[in-house]
């Protein structure tokens, strides 16, 4: 078998970036009003996560917040007393400066956790390269490792590296990286390589990479060339050096460039691609995502130094993510052309028509295999999967990536004003109902626009006459949006949306008064607005009119308690005074409140979401497949909660787990039990479980956005949340949801505006 076959795809998997915005479809090609606020944009899991400063795997969310700083990691290599059953070279527990790195350790703690578990994945030449590097020295491991972390397909200048307290010898070390190594079980006089030498640079481009900006202009200046960036005065040197040099004909100075470039520059190092896209197929396999940093590295081992107490539930890190070494590949590949689409959608600017057309060129390429599948895994669903065993694994699943790119062909299929075609698109992704539940709701809505809107025109009309064929789609439109709401899997968040289409289309079709569905009782309402004046500290870092106030916050000072505080703070002392209690937590109630409500629920068995015994919830909560997985369980609390059982719930979990404080995600111990009771208490019942029903249903995009500020008036038993905003503020998209939420679910929100009555200098 040949090396060259190992790796199936032509790029290395992605390191972390930060997440996708989704593309929102909406009425506005057709200039209809859109809701006030807007939630006519999709915003299904794992995306869309303004209050995450970058996307995360699974398994790095579900591990308790750690300092993973140079402290954290000095404190981890010069520890003596480890027992944490790490592989390798760690199992006597010897911790030396310079003869152990955490980045290493939890380099080796996923390769050997990988092969105990799921070898199965991989061919007999590449456990020959586990093998050997098992064999490397402990200096080698480390530089091939800070390497991996590093941007893997680009070059390094040794001299450059700076690895000299842990690397005796940079040089040699980097030698034996790229020094031929056998392998036996393979074709006759099969050899690989872990790095690549100084020899392999062959273009002037590859060179110049390794130059910094300053250099690259002393070698254009010599050639005579001029440009700004890198990027200009390489192709400036690329030009020059075609020139004619002699009347014997040209001469290619290009390797002339490169060679002087590569003396000025010295030995060099790039990790070989095989066994580098090898190792990035472990991390896919450890972490079950195609996304790490180096913190996703040190966080597991840094979780286990923690001194702290963790919930009790059964760990399951289940073999059978992947079935087969065929399903890995094709799951990579899957991913690779998710990649593509993703870069011409998100990364380069507004995408030209040839590359909106390659993105429906290859959603028709994957459609049947996609079609495929989803029918295989329908299957599997009916006869095989147990207690909701399918659900996460189905995200590890070719189909859950093709139908991520089924759907983004929706995109330029609205673009292309190809309207028949989308729909039938979407009937096809409506019609399965085990991939991305999220996205249903921007499907119903989607798909009820263009039979209100276009299909007329682009079907048969059987006889009928114009009018008659615009109410029979309207008609159609009208089932699709009851369809939505009859849909559990469609998320509440598209609920509103749905139900003011179908005001519309009753209204159009002009049905009679008894038989229209009346969602007066959810109509939404506006947040009513309240402008607190206060002292502001006028200091130099203050905005001017007109700018967003990016940085440092206002301040402010708090009246009622005294000293400088933050805006907010000086608003809850205002609400204080009016006689409401409350907190400047911003959504820490809520998302506390989730965790007292759902605790069991959050830690009950379900097969291979916990996967280390220091996780704070289930690897599926951030994911769309949290709420299927536990519907029965979900629902038979949501109705304790609307019947007026959240007080017992709460004193309950108290009671059993405020002494030990386990680490629970969103769940802060340090609230007063009698303040949560009471607010429980001040809470309708329906209206909690709507909110804690979101929050089952979308936990990762809806932990953001949350008013900044709860309220609650135990005389009167009522809540309130206030949202605070000072003279250049403006509300997000987040934000204006969950204000929808509120409101929708019968909760009082306001917009409080705060305004300096008076200024002193700070």
């Amino acid at each position: 078998m040949s090396l060259l076959n190992f790796w199936d795809t032509t790029r290395p998997l992605k390191r972390r970036r930060t997440s996708e915005k989704e593309d929102a479809i909406t009425d506005a090609e057709v200039k209809q009003p859109s809701p006030s606020p807007s939630i006519t944009g999709e915003t299904p899991a794992a995306d869309n996560l303004d209050h995450i400063p970058n996307s995360q795997t699974d398994l790095e969310t579900s591990l308790p917040e750690i300092k993973t700083d140079e402290d954290a990691i000095e404190e981890y290599e010069a520890s003596k007393d480890s027992h944490l059953g790490l592989h390798v070279r760690l199992r006597d527990g010897a911790w030396q400066k310079g003869q152990s790195s955490i980045y290493v350790d939890a380099f080796n703690l996923a390769l050997e956790t990988v092969l105990d578990e799921e070898s199965h994945l991989f061919s007999v030449p590449e456990m020959e390269i586990f093998a050997q590097w098992r064999k490397l020295s402990y200096e080698s491991q480390y530089l091939y490792v800070r390497l991996f972390l590093r941007k893997t397909s680009a070059w390094h200048r040794i001299t450059k590296l700076n690895y000299y307290s842990d690397i005796s010898d940079l040089f040699s070390v980097a030698e034996d990286l790229q020094r031929d190594r056998d392998l036996p079980d393979s074709e006759v006089g099969q050899t690989f390589r872990f790095a690549e030498g100084i020899e392999e640079i062959r273009t002037l481009e590859e060179a110049s990479s390794l130059l910094l900006l300053e250099e690259l202009k002393i070698f254009a200046k010599e050639a005579k060339v001029q440009g700004k960036s890198k990027k200009e005065l390489v192709a400036a040197l690329c030009e020059t050096s075609q020139i004619q040099t002699g009347l014997k004909g040209a001469d290619n100075r290009d390797a002339h460039f490169t060679q002087k470039i590569l003396e000025y520059t010295g030995e060099c190092i790039r990790l070989s691609s095989v066994p580098r896209a090898l190792f990035e197929r472990v991390h896919l396999v450890f972490y079950r995502s195609t996304e790490w940093t180096e913190k996703s590295l040190t966080t597991i081992i840094l979780a286990k130094m923690t001194k702290r107490n963790f919930p009790e539930y059964i760990v399951c890190r289940s073999n059978s993510i992947f079935a087969s070494r065929e399903a890995l590949l094709e799951f990579e590949s899957a991913i690779q052309t998710q990649f593509t689409v993703d870069n011409i959608l998100e990364f380069n600017g507004p995408p030209a028509t040839e590359s909106l057309q390659h993105i429906i060129d290859l959603a028709n390429k994957f459609h049947p295999r996609w079609k495929e599948l989803v029918k295989q895994e329908q299957q599997k669903e009916d006869s095989i999967y147990e207690s909701g065993e399918g659900a996460y694994l189905r995200r590890f699943s070719p189909a859950w990536v093709l139908t991520r790119i089924i759907h983004k062909s929706l995109q330029p299929l609205a673009r292309f004003k190809e309207h028949k075609r989308e729909h039938e698109v979407l009937e096809e992704l409506l019609s399965q109902r085990l991939f991305h539940a999220a996205r249903r709701g921007a499907w119903y809505q989607r798909k009820a626009l263009l039979e209100e809107h276009y299909m007329w025109a682009l079907t048969a009309a059987d006889g009928r006459s114009e009018e008659a064929q615009r109410k029979y789609w309207k008609r159609i439109a009208l089932r699709t949006c009851e369809a939505g709401l009859e849909d559990p899997l469609c998320h509440l968040i598209f609920h509103y949306d749905l139900q003011k289409r179908i005001t519309k289309l009753e209204k159009a079709l002009r049905v009679v008064k008894r038989e229209q569905h009346e969602f007066g009782h959810v109509m939404l309402g506006k947040p009513a607005e309240r402008t607190i004046e206060g002292i502001r500290v006028d200091t130099d870092d203050l905005p001017r009119k007109g700018e967003s106030k990016k940085g440092k916050p206002t301040i402010w000072i708090d009246e009622r308690e005294g000293g400088e505080c933050r805006v907010e703070s000086m608003c809850l002392s205002w609400y204080r005074d009016q006689g409401w209690k409350g907190y400047h937590s911003e959504g820490g109630i809520v998302r506390t409140l989730f965790g007292y409500l759902f605790y069991d629920i959050l830690f009950t068995y379900v097969p291979n979401v916990f996967q280390t015994a220091f996780q704070t919830c289930p690897l599926d909560l951030h994911t769309d497949v949290f709420y299927p997985s536990r519907a029965s369980e979900i629902n038979h609390r949501l109705v304790e909660i609307t019947n007026g059982d959240a007080e017992r719930i709460v004193r309950e979990i108290h009671g059993l787990h405020s002494d030990a404080q386990p680490c629970v995600v969103g769940l802060d111990w340090s609230f007063d039990l009698e303040d949560l009771v009471e607010i429980v208490q001040c809470f309708r019942g329906e209206a909690l479980a709507t909110i804690c029903k979101v929050m089952a249903q979308e936990y990762q995009q809806r932990g953001g956005g949350i008013p900044d500020l709860f309220l609650w008036n135990y005389e009167t038993k009522t809540v309130m949340f206030a949202e605070v905003k000072s003279e250049n503020d403006r509300l997000s998209d987040t934000q204006r949801l969950w204000i929808h939420i509120l409101l929708a679910a019968g909760v009082k929100v306001e917009l409080c505006n705060a305004v300096a009555s008076n200024q002193i200098k700070g």
